[in-house]
């Protein structure tokens, strides 16, 4: 086994430790979980159960939650600064030897930009305001309660982890790329070519890819278990324009932003569940 995989087999590991044992930027340890996709209830536009704010609403104790990790983006604090935007691509890009690839057909997407209509079709664009037909949104994987990407892998190479990330074992993925069709949101790329000539810098800490692997954002799993925050959000971190953080925890900045500020999803009627969250 070559050093690369050995360290991709650490890293990994420790990912998926990380909702109970990494240091906390994001509070990481929680009680057990209670998710919906496991338990079959309904729940909120946090994720969290249906049940547990009836149980408070009649003064019983709220049941037990675990880490749901989520992310906001303030498009308002994007607005005519498209360099932020792309400040925010080329760090995520960067960090995981995302290569920059021209040809549109091999291109390779962890995290991008595109115009609102193509963002949220649901919504209306019948005059639409200025601002959002001058500005570019920032996409990405929306690691979703409810992946359809997991439930169409025949090879568990896309899998969810407990604290909500819908993570990749890239030695498991075999190029079907029905991950791909099964996923609504147009968030991952499939390696036509291989992508290691294209990397300009390259990172030793995350491991590149190989020709016939599909990719994606993964919420920074590999530095949130060292108690680091997601690349994209620390590169734009002054701005405040992304927040990130346990959806499950009240008292948590995310969900504080959440409970005053109106936001919209992608495709909500869809079922998914995404845990991006976007201020327009």
């Amino acid at each position: 086994m070559d050093k690369q995989r050995r360290k991709f087999l650490k890293v990994a590991g420790a990912t998926a430790l990380a909702g109970i044992s990494a240091p906390a930027v994001v509070k990481l340890t929680s009680s057990p979980a209670i998710a919906s996709s496991e338990h079959g209830a309904a729940a909120d536009a946090h994720g969290a159960p249906a049940d547990a704010h009836k149980a408070a609403a009649h003064g019983a104790e709220e049941a037990p939650k675990g880490v749901r990790l989520g992310l906001l983006v303030d498009m308002r604090k994007f607005y005519g600064k498209p360099e932020l935007l792309d400040k925010a691509i080329a760090a995520c890009h960067k960090v995981h030897n995302v290569p920059q690839i021209d040809n549109r057909k091999s291109e390779i997407k962890w995290v991008w930009k595109a115009p609102f209509e193509n963002v949220f079709p649901e919504h209306s664009n019948s005059h639409s305001s200025k601002i959002r037909k001058e500005n570019d949104f920032l996409i990405m994987c929306n690691h979703c309660d409810e992946p359809p990407c997991v439930r169409v892998c025949p090879t568990q190479a896309t899998y969810r982890l407990p604290n909500g990330i819908v993570a990749m074992d890239f030695h498991r993925c075999i190029g079907c790329r029905f991950c791909m069709m099964g996923c609504p949101y147009g968030a991952r790329s499939f390696n036509w070519e291989n992508p290691r000539p294209y990397i300009k810098e390259y990172n030793p800490d995350f491991p590149s890819r190989m020709r016939g692997v599909v990719e994606k954002c993964n919420f920074c799993g590999e530095r949130i278990a060292l108690g680091k925050e997601p690349a994209c959000l620390e590169a734009v971190k002054e701005s405040g324009a992304i927040v990130f953080g346990d959806l499950n925890d009240p008292g948590s900045e995310i969900r504080e932003v959440l409970d005053k500020e109106n936001t919209i999803q992608r495709k909500p009627s869809l079922g998914t569940k995404p845990s991006v969250f976007y201020i327009v």
